[in-house]
């Protein structure tokens, strides 16, 4: 069923009606969401980038994607639970904002074909690296999902620190408490390739993911300064 409902929202979120119901959900939280939470931002210039384009950001909130679509002019995809896909009305939002479905709890190997179309397009794909939302302002454990993608389309990965979503939207939470959220891009990475040029190794892979923890790292901790200045 997956793959049936990933083609018809690839399909709904390729129409201009989708694109323009996207555009203004963007302006919306710029213009309401973003000055209720006091977001701050550094170095969002690289989000723009053209080309396929890797976003690896920590993950503190289901806040996280849609705050992050804010602070670039390209259309930002993501994944999304393929629950969200089986009802019209949703599924045609969740479409139109760039979600594409996947089971959840299955293998990567299901989410990281999806999302590996897209690249193949040219399009910027949000990874979270650290699976699962986390807690705190140390990066958790990286997944290798995000070299793998890099190394199999040739994107650019880029390391995102945001903090402040934890506390604006917990687990649980229904509402958005007012905070401070700051989010800060590091410098892109070029994709892993193996010696000579070759395809990327499994070490190659986890060579990348562990420079990717450091650097997101780097990102994760001028975002929590900047959201205390």
């Amino acid at each position: 069923m997956s793959a049936e409902l990933r083609t018809k929202a690839l399909a709904r979120g390729a129409r201009r009606s989708s694109l323009l119901f996207y555009r203004v959900a963007r302006a919306f939280l710029r213009r309401v969401v973003n000055p209720y939470l006091r977001l701050r931002s550094e170095n969002t210039d690289v989000l723009d980038l053209p080309g396929a384009t890797v976003l690896a950001p920590v993950h503190r909130s289901n806040l996280d994607s849609a705050l992050l679509a804010t602070q670039s002019s390209r259309r930002i995809r993501a994944l999304g639970k393929e629950s969200l896909f089986t009802t019209p009305g949703v599924a045609w939002v969740c479409a139109a904002l760039g979600a594409i479905p996947v089971r959840r709890g299955e293998a990567d190997r299901d989410a990281l074909k999806a999302a590996k179309s897209l690249l193949d397009a040219g399009e910027t794909m949000i990874v979270f690296p650290e699976g699962g939302r986390q807690q705190g302002s140390d990066v958790a454990e990286l997944f290798d999902g995000a070299a793998w993608l890099a190394a199999r389309t040739g994107a650019r990965v880029i390391p995102v620190g945001i903090a402040g979503t934890g506390a604006a939207m917990p687990e649980g939470a229904k509402w958005i408490h007012r905070s401070t959220v700051a989010i800060v891009p590091g410098d892109p990475m070029d994709p892993p390739v193996g010696p000579e040029g070759k395809r990327a190794s499994r070490a190659d892979l986890q060579a990348f993911t562990a420079e990717l923890a450091t650097q997101l790292q780097k990102a994760q901790d001028r975002a929590e300064a900047l959201a205390a200045e």
